[in-house]
């Protein structure tokens, strides 16, 4: 089999060959078909995250290793003791493995386990033309889905899914604004509509995501380096019940929270990095609900790929390339030159 691998933190990946792996009891071997590309990818390709004020949380990962946690691939082999999966089904791959021996897992957090072998992180992803699942349990049917966008379900979907259901949202009525229209505040979008019968209001820094946003649904896309940004959110919601933050920096913490009528809650979910600074008294006084949302659980990635079977979620924009791409995508992904989702496709 062949991958790109990371060899050192922040150069180029490499392009290797080794034995393709035989799959072991339970486990299940698929054929690459497509790859979405993620900003998670980015962070864990840098090899740390921005923890702000100068310093850094370091990914102590094994050199050389897999990146794609978006998989959607071919079933071509079985290990001896795999069921419910037959040769030649297609599927995409919840990477978020947990130890499965665990509180955590069995609670049914397998995704916010320590210590499971994370396809694409800790175990090799989707910028290998061959995956091992550990499970046919974690294997997921999209329907007609296409090959290109599958795979985005399994992060970008899940973590928009699961950060919708922490914003508690109740019918239409209660007002969301999603920071960033990248692919995952595209995925929210689209989402948001189908699941919670919500139009967000879109907030981003460039004007042509903006206007993909408003295309997409969006009831509203505001640009956050307005001056009179918040004041216009405010004039539309009087003070907004949840605020989900697909970027996660200084600058959208800071414009996010104080967007929150009383009782709202801020959900962040992106990595982009840096410090939340907040004034204390306010959270009691306005009784803010601030958390964190990372990825998703197994059973909201079944809830949602329901969803997409019944063909209730909207595509949203996926790129096209093809794996040898690798390195470029990722590039552009870093700096904004991709509209919506990249995904790699393996011959």
């Amino acid at each position: 089999m062949k991958a790109y691998q990371v060899v050192e933190s922040g150069k180029p990946l490499e392009l290797n060959e080794f034995d393709t792996p035989k799959p072991q009891g339970e486990e299940v071997l698929l054929k690459t078909i497509a790859c979405g590309v993620c900003h998670s990818d980015v962070h864990i390709h840098e090899g740390a995250f921005d923890l702000g004020g100068g310093n850094k949380l370091p990914l102590p990962l094994q050199m050389p290793y897999t990146l794609g946690h978006e998989i959607f691939g071919e079933v071509i082999e079985l290990g001896p003791d795999a069921k419910d999966i037959n040769i030649g089904d297609k599927r995409v791959i919840y990477p978020w493995i947990g130890c499965n021996e665990c509180n955590v897992c069995s609670s049914g957090d397998e995704h916010l386990c320590s210590g499971g072998p994370v396809l694409g992180v800790q175990k090799g992803g989707g910028f290998g033309d061959h995956v091992i699942a550990p499970h046919s349990r974690y294997l997921m049917d999209a329907g007609n889905t296409p090959d290109h966008l599958a795979g985005s379900y399994a992060c970008s979907g899940l973590t928009a899914y699961t950060a919708l259901k922490k914003a508690n949202i109740k019918d239409s009525a209660d007002s969301l604004v999603i920071v960033g229209a990248g692919g995952l505040g595209m995925m929210g979008i689209q989402i948001a509509k189908a699941a919670f019968n919500v139009q967000p209001i879109v907030v981003d820094v460039d004007e042509a995501k903006l206007n993909l946003a408003l295309e997409s649904g969006a009831s509203h896309a505001i640009n956050s380096r307005d001056e009179d940004a918040a004041q216009r959110i405010h004039a539309i919601t009087g003070g907004v019940s949840a605020v989900i933050d697909f970027v996660g920096s200084d600058l959208s913490t800071g414009f996010a929270t104080n967007l929150l009528r009383k009782g709202g809650r801020y959900i962040i979910v992106g990595l982009f990095g840096g410090e939340l600074n907040h004034p204390l008294p306010m959270m009691v006084l306005m009784e803010r609900n601030i958390q964190g949302s990372y990825v998703g659980s197994l059973s909201n990635l079944k809830e949602l790929m329901k969803l997409v079977r019944e063909g209730k979620i909207d595509p949203i924009p996926v790129e096209r390339r093809h794996a040898s791409e690798a390195n470029q995508t990722l590039i552009d992904l870093k700096e904004g030159r991709i509209m919506g989702r990249a995904a790699l496709m393996h011959d």
